[in-house]
């Protein structure tokens, strides 16, 4: 069976409610290989919730998806302060990127209690800003950013980033509206371990089962290599994503 954008492959799923340091309670849920321990772990950081970004935004939810079952990766969602997705609401109030320490804080806090290994951060659009700005935690392992704008986080952040010395991945597509290759690598040129990818054809969005497949490929490749390249195809049991 050819694995498709709506497939559903197994994992041990719950849902779970991150504390913040300012007394919040996050929405999320955390996808665990379906037998064994995970090899390692996703932190994802979702786009901008004032533009419809959650943590059930497409790629995310992708990844949530398959790449327990295909890499034996956990992958930890939440909804930001504020945000809504199917799976609930987060308490608060959007903070513009800088409250949202608090919840970046708590997600690493959550998965350092859970004894989840080598803890990644994934971001996207928005996200890549809270990972640039407070994902610098001894906890991380490396980030890999998707569609990164550059607006929120600044230099200082991209030098903070430089001496934390942690692997830095950024997936720039071709046609972003923000930032694009060309100009993305001369901007994470001050991060000397930073890598910048340039994907051809794609958008801001990742919309497109061939993008999904390039994005969970690149993270695969960086946090478990020994899964790279994922299977397009699955025989075991499988759900599909309704999106109740």
């Amino acid at each position: 069976m050819e694995i498709r954008a709506t497939t559903v492959l197994p994992a041990e799923r719950r849902p779970i409610t991150l504390h913040t340091a300012d007394g919040l309670e996050l929405v999320g849920e955390l996808a665990l290989p379906p037998s064994g321990d995970p090899v390692a772990t996703l932190v994802c950081l979702h786009p901008l919730p004032t533009a419809e970004g959650m943590m059930d935004s497409h790629v995310l939810r992708k990844a949530s998806f398959r790449l327990p079952a295909l890499a034996d990766v956990a992958v930890l969602r939440f909804n930001t302060r504020g945000t809504t997705s199917r799976h609930g609401t987060s308490q608060g109030s959007f903070g513009d990127g800088e409250e949202e320490r608090y919840d970046v804080a708590a997600a690493i806090e959550f998965a350092e209690f859970e004894g989840l290994p080598r803890l990644w951060l994934l971001g996207w659009s928005f996200g890549t800003e809270l990972a640039l700005k407070w994902g610098r935690d001894p906890e991380v392992a490396g980030a890999i950013l998707l569609s990164p704008p550059l607006h929120r986080a600044t230099d200082a952040d991209l030098d903070g980033w430089a001496e934390f010395g942690r692997p830095l991945t950024a997936l720039v597509p071709e046609f972003d509206d923000y930032l694009r290759p060309e100009e993305a690598r001369k901007r994470f040129a001050r991060v000397p371990q930073a890598e910048v990818i340039g994907v051809d054809g794609a958008k801001h969005l990742w919309v497109g089962e061939p993008y999904v497949r390039t994005v969970l490929n690149a993270i695969v490749e960086r946090v478990a290599p020994q899964s790279h390249p994922l299977p397009t195809e699955w025989d075991g049991e499988y759900t599909r994503d309704t999106g109740a």
